[in-house]
């Protein structure tokens, strides 16, 4: 709405899109190791900063290049971020002995973030009232800079903030960088974890096409919010509930998914009040098992790079997020946008059972194999 108000095209307002998607891919895995080699609480100042920076773009520069600075600083911000939070809280729980505790604590941070976004998404209402984009941009700004005091005041061990690494060692960025792609290419258990975790977050993007899925039903423009915003509440349960499902096997993580994936497929294409309560109970199951699917990843790290072998995760996603888009916007033309939602559910239970299938297959080598080295 701000771009449009200010004389954009919808092809320029679908080109900051396009540049933001672009910065922040490019930018995730040099952010990662990045957080690798310095402070890590000092990085996401950083990132909190340049958001604040961004917004103040929107606001004080309305126009193409003021909003395009604007999108690049986010991507920036984003990259910075990513990553980096994960893997400082990862290791300062690791510092304390409590790393059991971290698909809780990330599992309720996401979804304080999810609550506080629905919150924020209110306010805009009284502030666009009270003072037009100027006051909503002043505020987005005051928040940015609220949230770069809050990870200036962190209590992390110093342990945390340089990883693995003694910061006095003198370890180079690129000799970070190296160790994080390598851990990330050639260590099986890492690899798997990345492909099961990419697959699981990235393909669920989905979400963005659910108003149109009720829009398709012929749902009224005033209950669509209502709708999605059962997907959004569900999403918000699942991921607080994932410190109570971190343990499952992998066959019960393969049967959620499953699960979630088929909830959401049928809940597209069955009627659209009854199929919402379905799609909400779905995402609320894949966005569980996507915390869970994270954290296997975490436990699986062992080497120094972990904020950069977390960004390559950031990679996957966004990679299988645009084949995701990719199919719904040519299937969606041929057949519907709920048929194209119900088939996507179609590789992600694929994908489900085939990572089950390998991790059971490896295994069962393992076991196979035990005696002979015993021997």
């Amino acid at each position: 709405m701000l771009f449009a108000e200010h004389g954009l095209s919808a092809g320029q307002i679908s080109s900051l899109f396009v540049i933001w998607s672009v910065t922040a891919f490019v930018a995730e895995v040099p952010s990662g190791a990045w957080a690798d080699t310095v402070d890590r609480r000092h990085l996401l100042v950083l990132s909190a900063l340049i958001h604040a920076t961004a917004f103040a773009a929107w606001t004080w520069w309305p126009t193409y290049a003021g909003f395009a600075l604007g999108f690049v600083l986010w991507g920036v911000s984003s990259a910075l971020m990513s990553g980096t939070f994960e893997a400082l809280l990862y290791d300062d729980l690791a510092v304390r002995g409590e790393a059991g505790r971290y698909p809780r604590l990330i599992g309720y941070a996401r979804s304080s973030a999810l609550v506080l976004t629905l919150l924020a998404e209110l306010a805009a209402v009284p502030l666009l009232l009270a003072g037009g984009y100027q006051l909503v941009g002043v505020a987005s700004v005051a928040t940015a800079m609220v949230q770069a005091l809050l990870a200036a005041t962190l209590p992390v061990s110093r342990e945390a903030r340089h990883g693995r690494r003694d910061p006095d060692d003198g370890a180079g960025y690129l000799t970070m960088l190296r160790a994080g792609l390598t851990e990330a290419s050639r260590t099986p258990s890492v690899r798997r974890a990345l492909l099961v975790a990419s697959v699981l977050v990235g393909m669920t993007a989905y979400d963005e096409f659910f108003p149109l899925v009720a829009d398709a039903h012929g749902v009224a423009a005033a209950t669509v919010p209502v709708l999605v915003s059962l997907a959004t509440l569900a999403q918000a349960v699942g991921t607080a509930l994932a410190g109570r499902t971190a343990g499952m096997s992998p066959r019960a993580l393969a049967a959620v998914v499953a699960a979630g994936a088929t909830l959401i497929s049928l809940g597209a294409l069955v009627h659209p009040y009854v199929g919402f309560v379905g799609i909400a109970l779905g995402y609320g199951l894949l966005n569980n098992a996507m915390i869970v699917a994270e954290t296997r990843l975490q436990d699986s790290i062992e080497g120094p790079a972990r904020a950069t072998v977390t960004s390559v995760l950031g990679v996957g996603e966004e990679t299988f997020a645009l084949a995701t888009y990719l199919f719904v916007g040519v299937t969606a033309g041929l057949v519907g946008v709920p048929v194209a939602i119900a088939l996507i559910g179609l590789p992600v239970v694929t994908g489900a059972v085939c990572s089950h299938l390998l991790i059971s297959r490896r295994r069962m080598s393992r076991i196979t194999a035990e005696p002979e080295g015993r021997l």
